[in-house]
């Protein structure tokens, strides 16, 4: 089984695409991913990207997604760590190279930013790469 741990907008392309994630690949990430996706369905209904229905739809498809969340001590203090090595203002980011790093075999992300604070953490592929 391939564990695969996300981002934020991969997880929120895998709701609104109605991606299918095989059996043989599990999904793991930072337990604040749903905030993060919840800000970005919030903010793309406040600027009229998409309705209220669209935004509920999404939602639910992020509160029903099949993937592992981690917030533990751990994976804090690895992001903590990681944040300090690349001499970043803040974790948000590194929490996901945290649990990548701690508990995938790849990090699935279109982000330029994580792509490249990967590099020697993490292999890092976009979600077309990953899945067949």
């Amino acid at each position: 089984m391939t564990r695969i741990a996300i981002d934020a907008p991969t997880a929120l392309r895998i709701v609104t695409e109605g991606i299918a994630i095989p059996a043989a690949h599990s999904l793991v990430g930072p337990a604040i991913l749903r905030s993060h996706a919840l800000s970005t369905i919030y903010r793309d209904a406040r600027e009229g990207r998409i309705d209220s229905g669209e935004a509920r739809r999404r939602l639910d498809g992020i509160a029903t997604l099949k993937i592992r969340l981690l917030g533990d001590r751990v994976s804090r203090a690895r992001a903590f760590t990681l944040a300090e090595q690349l001499g970043w203002d803040d974790t948000a980011l590194a929490e996901y190279l945290a649990v990548a790093s701690l508990q995938a075999d790849v990090l699935a992300t279109d982000d330029s930013v994580l792509v490249t604070a990967a590099e020697g953490i993490i292999p890092v592929g976009s979600l077309d790469e990953l899945l067949p």
